[in-house]
């Protein structure tokens, strides 16, 4: 039977380039779990949620395309916190059946390290007890504002009211176990910091 694989959770704020250093740990020879990008194939047209979805919010929560319109309910959530909750559960136990999936089969592949790409999850309980070592990218929030901004097309209102429900900075830097600061440097040094972390971590 194979040892389990380490499993290093990389998190951080919007904008911080938390996807990134994970993309270049799958480079590096990690596996990759995104619970965002699995959280969009379950939203997406045709995904296991959206049924669940339309019954909960009705159809103006869904696009035209049949995904999760997730600007208008964006600004439902924010608005209203009891619909963030009941999104939630619709969605989280759907996402941590595949996170489940997904980890046992690179189990079953060998590998040697899983990094799991999770934005909340230092606001999650059930992820620390999972993990080997967190990982926190971090940034200013003005560079986070910046970076938002130049990718997304949202306003810098909408952006707030996100770093605003996520963890504070202070409180995911408390969770870590190792801090990759990405503020001011190349995507280049960005991936020898990565790679630096790796030597620290001894994987």
């Amino acid at each position: 039977m194979n040892t389990r694989p380490a499993y290093i959770g990389v998190t951080g704020g919007i904008g911080s380039g938390k996807s990134t250093v994970a993309g270049f740990l799958g480079g590096f020879g990690a596996a990759v779990i995104d619970a965002d990008a699995i959280s969009r194939s379950l939203t997406a047209p045709g995904g296991a949620a959206i049924p669940a979805i339309r019954q909960a919010f009705g159809a103006d929560a869904i696009d035209p395309l049949g995904a999760l319109d997730r600007a208008a309910m964006r600004q439902r959530v924010f608005s209203d916190p009891a619909a963030r909750v009941r999104l939630e559960g619709l969605v989280h136990p759907l996402i941590w059946q595949e996170i489940d999936r997904l980890r046992h089969a690179a189990h079953s592949a060998g590998v040697s390290c899983v990094v799991f790409d999770a934005p909340l999850l230092v606001e999650m309980p059930r992820w620390r007890p999972m993990l080997d070592a967190v990982v926190v990218v971090d940034c200013s929030a003005d560079t986070q504002h910046a970076r938002v901004l130049a990718r997304s097309g949202m306003d810098a209102a909408q952006t707030q009211r996100i770093m605003d429900a996520q963890a504070s900075r202070s409180h995911r830097l408390a969770c870590a176990d190792r801090v990759l600061l990405n503020e001011d440097i190349s995507l280049a040094a960005l991936r020898e910091r990565t790679a630096e972390l790796l030597h620290t971590l001894r994987l």
